[in-house]
């Protein structure tokens, strides 16, 4: 019989091969949600799904993309963002 906790869907399973040649049904923790832009709603690219004990262990620049607001927003509405930002700073002057 399987024990209690592993019987709920907040563990998934996985089939893993052992060393005997033999499969076993493997229960891991599951990974979070990816991320989304703070202004569409779309998911983010370059931005991994890992647990957080291995996003600590990861470098900055594995954890989001090399651009402004990465990690934040959007590569379409980082670009509106900032034409906004140069237009509105072009018009104060």
């Amino acid at each position: 019989m399987v024990e209690g906790r592993k019987k709920s869907r907040t563990l998934r399973r996985v089939m893993k091969k052992t060393p005997g040649k033999k499969t076993k049904k493997v229960y891991l923790k599951r990974k979070p949600g990816k991320a989304q832009c703070a202004d569409c709603g779309a998911y983010l690219k370059g931005v991994p799904r890992e647990r957080p004990h291995k996003m600590q262990n990861m470098p900055k620049t594995k954890k989001r993309p090399e651009r402004p607001y990465g990690g934040k927003l959007c590569s379409k509405c980082m670009r509106k963002t900032i034409i906004a930002k140069t237009r509105t700073s072009k018009t104060s002057k």
